[in-house]
This record gives structure tokens, sequence and C-alpha cells, in this order.
């Protein structure tokens, strides 16, 4: 596995363009093997069970649900009509690359949550150990793509870097989105656009991303990394404990009630999204979502946002 320390990571020219070299991946050989396509062998657990050495297959429904996350709102059609699953992700890799998300895009693919199905039914240290034998494998064959063309895909932590080979690089410190009000506001006005254009999944997505994205803003402010980025209850749990904002007997039994239902409000957007936005296509049992249900929630989102930015500015 391609793994640099943190001290080896220096660049003496500071010329290396990492997000140009990210197209690099956008190779179709490489994204079979990102999206489960490609496979290598078997993996055997001590009981002789095997597994396919992969990354785990994503669905057209898999690849929009990502493309989604990641902020390119994309709808699989199940009538018909999708694009292949290539496209899509070539589609979120340009995405990607183009809004400086392609660290993270592939943090996000290469965790051990993303082969929970793959890996389920085994012990945490039998687990762990395929996990690290499979990405290693997997960097390394996506490596010998790369390596004719004289680079390579190095990880450290949860940054991923494409580099020249026999180059020194430094990782920097990942830029924080600017989260403000004008920008709240802005997100605002879309999201009712799209509500007069009756496209409720999409305000949906727009305003769950606005909430993942202020969640992070102010989590990274207070020098943290964002925990589990998709999971928008872990990230406001984390922010409650960064920012105390947890009930107390000292604190006035109205803010206490208040606070309660801030997170009420969180775990209602977050099932929202997974029932019933843009991200998970249109299947059989989906639920229909009315224009004042979509007012109530996009209103909600944008109010929590607020909140959460101010709490931010109040704790300098």
């Amino acid at each position: 596995m391609y793994i640099l320390d943190t001290e080896q990571l220096l660049n003496k020219e500071g010329e290396i363009q990492m997000n140009n070299l990210f197209s690099l991946l956008r190779n179709k050989e490489i994204i079979a093997i990102l999206d489960g396509d490609t496979k290598y062998g078997d993996y055997e657990f001590e009981n002789f069970s095997t597994i396919k050495i992969s990354m785990p297959y994503l669905s057209g429904a898999d690849l929009c649900a990502l493309s989604t996350l990641f902020g390119l709102p994309a709808t699989y059609s199940w009538n018909g009509g999708a694009l292949s699953r290539w496209q899509y992700l070539d589609n979120l890799l340009e995405y990607c690359i183009k809004y400086n998300k392609c660290s993270s895009l592939l943090a996000h693919m290469f965790s051990l949550n993303q082969f929970s199905k793959m890996l389920n039914g085994h012990s945490a240290d039998e687990i762990n150990e395929a996990h690290k034998t499979i990405v290693s494998t997997i960097l390394e064959k996506i490596n010998g793509l790369l390596f004719f063309g004289g680079n390579e895909l190095i990880v450290n932590g949860k940054n991923f870097v494409i580099h020249p080979i026999g180059n020194r690089v430094e990782i920097a410190a990942p830029v924080i989105k600017t989260i403000d009000r004008e920008y709240i506001k802005s997100i605002s006005s879309r999201a009712m656009r799209d509500i007069e254009q009756n496209d409720f999944d999409s305000a949906i997505t727009k305003s769950r991303t606005l909430l993942e994205e202020t969640f992070c803003y102010v989590i990274e402010k207070k020098n943290e990394i964002p925990s589990d980025s998709g999971d928008i209850g872990k990230l406001y749990k984390q922010v409650r404990t960064l920012y105390n904002m947890h009930t107390d007997a000292n604190t006035d039994r109205r803010i206490n009630t208040l606070l309660s239902g801030l997170s009420s409000i969180v775990s209602a957007i977050a099932e929202m999204r997974n029932k019933d936005s843009d991200a998970h296509g249109v299947g059989a049992n989906r639920i229909p979502i009315e224009e004042h249900h979509t007012r109530l929630f996009v209103n909600a989102a944008i109010a929590m946002a607020d909140f959460i930015l101010s709490v931010e500015q109040k704790s300098k």
C-alpha cells in the first residue's frame, strides 16, 4: 500500500497541480476498478471462505446516491434512460476535480464502512485485515495503470493525492469552504426556485447538503476533522460536542426544549433524504412529497444552518 508519513510530504517546487492529475482517474480501466467491475482473484479467510478482491460493486442507483452525496444531484431512472454506470462515476469524478473533492471522494469509497456488505460475518480482526489487503491490492493495480504516465496514487490518512513518481509532495491542509449568511441565502433562493418548478427532490437535496456543509464548516473551524461525512447525525453530534450544545440543568428550560428539537430536525432531515430525495432514484416504494412539506423541510434546514453558524461565530 502506498503510504507516506506526514514528515515525508515535502514539496520543493510547489508546482504540482493535484486536481489536474486526478483527471487520470477518468480512465475507463480505472473507473471499472473503482465501481467494482474489475476483480483480482480471491481473498481467503481463516475459515477458508472467500470473497473477490475488488472494490464494492456500485449499481446505477448506488452511483447516483454517491454523486448526490458529494454535491452533484443525480437521479437513477428505473424505467430506462439511465446513464451507464461508468458515465455516472466519470461525471462525478469530473465534478469532484472541478470542486477539489477528489481526495474526499476516494477516502469515502475506500473507507471500511463501504466494504461492510462484502466483509460482514467475520471477526473484527479478520475484517480489518481483509480490508487492508483489498485496499492495498486495489491501489497497486491503479498505480500499475498510472505507472506508464509516470504517476502514482498515494494515501496519507484520509488524504489521497496523485503525483509524479519520485517527487515528494506536501499535502496541504484542506481549504475550508466559507459558509456565511450570504451562502445560506443563496441556497435558500435556489431551493425555493426548485419548489416553484415542482422539483421537490432537488430542493430537499440542496437543503440537506447545506446542513452537512455547515456542520463540516464549523467542525473544521475548531481544527477538527468531520466524522463520517455523509452521516448527518454523526456530524451534528460532533458539532454539539465541540460547541458544548448539550442540555443541562443550568440552562433555561425553554432553551433546552429548543436544543432537543434541533436533534429531531436533524433526524427527520437525514431520514427524509434517504427516503424521499433524488439520491436514490424513483422506486416502486417511493413516498411522494408535497410542496408544503418541501417548504417546511427547506425552511427548517435553513434555520438550522443559520443557528449553527451563529453558534460558531459566538464561540469566537
